[in-house]
C-alpha cells in the first residue's frame, strides 16, 4: 500500500483528531459528549466462517432456524450483492482489516505469508481515533502462539485462536488472551506443534467461550467507544475431529435438529448455524441492556462460502442458494456473502440494498462511521451513504478483483453486470475468460464471452494493473 503520509505520521494525524474531538466534548460537557458518541458509534464486526449465501432464513433458507439474525435484516438492511474479500479464509480476513484486494493485500492465500506490524489495519486505525479494539475469535493470519500479533496490528485486547491451524480444533488444549496462554479443561493428549491435537475428554466449546467473552468487552467498554471483531469459527469443519472419529461438524448437541432424520453432519452445521444465531441475539439484548442499541453499528457476514469439508454437504440445504460454486470457487457461491447491518435510528429498517460491495470497502466505511480520514492508496469504498439511505452519493467500484492461488490458480473480476472467470492461470496466464451477466443469470451457467468481445477487451485491460507481483506467492509461472 502507497500512502502520501507515512504510517506512523498517518495513524499521528488519526490521533490528532480524535482528541481533537474529545476535547472539544469535555468542553461542552456531558451532553456534548453524548452527541459525539452518538455520532461516533460503536462498531461490531461479527464474521461468521464458511457461512454461505443460503444459510440464512432472511436469504432463503428453509430448514436451519436463524431467528435472531434474520430480526437483524428486518430491522436493518440486507445487502444482495456484498463479497468476501477472498474464497478461503485468510486473504479474506486480510482485505477485511486492510482494505485491498487479494491483487494488492499481503496475505493472498492460506499459506505462510502472515500480515506484519507495518501493516495498517482498521483497527490500527480506530485505535489512534480514540476506539478501544478487541477481537474475540479466529486472528487467522498470525503465528502460532505466544507472538502476539492481533496487538502488533491495532487491537488492545485478543482471546481465542492466532494461528488458523489451531482453529480447526473445537475442543483445544489452550486458547490465547493477547499474549497469554489459557489452559482449557479439554484433556488432549498430543496437542501439536499448533495446539491443534485431539482432545479425548470435551468439556469446553471454543465457540461458547468466544460468544461469553464477546457480552465481557461489551460490559467492559460500555462507557467508552469500542470496536469488536467477532471472528466466530462455526459452522466451519473441525479438522482435527474429522481426522479422529469421522465427524467433522462437532458441536455439542444437535439442538432443535437432534431428531431430524437427516446425516448427522448435516444436524451438526445447522446446530451450529443456529446456535451462532442464538449467541448474537444474546449480543443484541446485551446492547439493549446498557443503552447502546442505538450506538452502535453491527455488520454479520462471513468469510467465504459454503464448505463441503468434516461431512458436510452444501447441496443438502441449497447453503449457496441460486448461485454457482462454493468455498474455493471464485464463481459467486464462493465468493458472494451475506452482509446485514443495523443500526437502530439510522439504517432503515427492513430496507436492501443492491449496492455492490466488498470486504475492502469495511476500512474506509468503519474510518467514515468514526470520522477519520482512511489511508490513500487503499482500494476499498465507504458504503456509509448506503447505510444511511443516501444512494445518490454513493460511489461505485469500476472494479472489483479476486486472485486465489489454490486448485491452479484463478483470478475474477466484477464489473458492474458482468463478472469474469480465469481459470488454470498458474500454467496459463493468458487463458480464456469466461463471462457471465449476473443481472440475467446469478447462476453463472451462460459464458458469454464470444458474444462480448469489447467486454472481455476492457477486463483484460483491467487485468493489466489489477495486482502487484509477490515474490512469495506467483500467480503464474511467469512471474518465477
Amino acid at each position: 500500500m502507497t500512502n502520501s503520509l507515512g504510517r506512523r505520521d498517518f495513524l499521528k494525524a488519526v490521533g490528532f483528531s480524535a482528541v481533537s474531538v474529545t476535547l472539544s466534548g469535555c468542553l461542552n460537557g456531558l451532553q456534548r459528549v453524548s452527541r459525539v458518541k452518538r455520532h461516533r458509534p460503536n462498531i461490531i464486526f461479527i464474521l461468521a466462517d464458511d457461512l454461505g449465501y443460503g444459510d440464512l432464513g432472511c436469504y432463503g433458507q428453509k430448514q436451519i432456524k436463524t431467528p435472531n439474525i434474520d430480526r437483524m435484516a428486518t430491522e436493518g438492511m440486507r445487502f444482495t450483492q456484498h463479497y468476501a474479500g477472498s474464497t478461503v479464509s485468510a486473504p479474506s480476513r486480510c482485505t477485511l482489516m486492510t482494505g485491498l484486494h487479494t491483487g494488492h493485500c499481503r496475505v493472498r492465500a492460506n499459506s505462510r505469508v502472515l500480515l506484519k506490524p507495518e501493516d495498517t489495519t482498521v483497527a490500527e486505525i480506530l485505535r489512534a481515533a480514540g476506539y478501544r479494539t478487541g477481537i474475540i475469535g479466529k486472528w487467522g493470519v498470525g503465528h502460532p502462539p505466544p507472538v502476539g500479533d492481533p496487538a502488533k496490528n491495532g487491537f488492545d485486547y485478543f482471546f481465542g485462536y492466532l494461528n488458523m491451524m489451531h482453529a480447526h480444533n473445537y475442543y483445544p488444549h489452550f486458547l490465547v488472551r493477547n499474549e497469554n496462554i489459557v489452559a482449557l479443561k479439554n484433556v488432549v493428549p498430543n496437542p501439536g506443534k499448533w495446539g491443534q491435537g485431539v482432545a479425548t475428554e470435551k468439556l469446553e466449546y471454543s465457540h461458547d467461550l468466544f460468544a461469553k467473552d464477546a457480552l465481557g468487552f461489551i460490559e467492559r467498554n460500555k462507557d467508552k467507544a469500542f470496536f469488536l471483531y467477532l471472528a466466530f469459527t462455526i459452522p466451519h469443519a473441525n479438522n482435527e475431529g474429522e481426522r479422529a472419529t469421522g465427524d467433522g461438524m462437532e458441536v455439542p448437541d444437535y439442538g432443535i435438529y437432534k431428531d431430524r432424520n437427516w446425516p448427522d453432519p448435516q444436524k451438526g452445521h445447522a446446530a451450529m448455524i443456529t446456535r451462532m444465531d442464538r449467541d448474537i441475539g444474546r449480543l443484541l439484548s446485551r446492547l439493549k441492556k446498557l443503552g447502546l442499541d442505538k450506538d452502535t453499528v453491527v455488520f454479520s457476514s462471513s468469510d467465504n462460502g459454503p464448505h463441503k469439508e468434516g461431512g458436510a454437504d452444501p447441496k443438502f440445504f441449497n447453503s449457496s442458494g441460486r448461485l454457482r460454486g462454493y468455498k474455493r470457487d471464485l464463481y459467486e457461491g464462493g465468493i458472494r456473502v451475506p452482509m446485514i447491518a443495523r443500526w437502530p435510528g439510522r439504517i432503515k429498517a427492513g430496507s436492501v440494498s443492491d449496492h455492490i460491495s466488498a470486504f475492502w470497502d469495511f476500512l474506509p466505511t468503519a474510518c467514515e462511521l468514526a470520522q477519520v480520514k482512511p489511508p490513500d492508496g487503499i482500494d476499498g469504498i465507504s458504503f456509509v451513504p448506503t447505510l444511511l439511505g443516501r444512494p445518490q452519493k454513493q460511489k461505485e467500484h469500476d472494479f472489483l478483483y479476486w486472485e486465489f492461488h489454490e486448485r491452479g490458480k484463478k483470478q475474477a473480476v466484477r464489473m458492474g453486470d458482468f463478472k469474469a472467470v480465469r481459470l488454470n492461470v498458474y500454467k496459463r496466464p493468458n487463458g480464456p475468460l469466461e463471462l457471465y451477466n449476473l443481472r440475467n443469470d446469478i447462476g453463472e451457467k451462460n459464458n458469454i464471452a464470444q458474444k462480448h468481445p469489447e467486454v472481455i477487451a476492457g477486463i483484460e485491460a483491467y487485468l493489466e494493473t489489477a495486482r502487484t507481483k509477490v515474490p512469495d506467492l506467483p500467480l503464474s509461472n511467469n512471474e518465477q
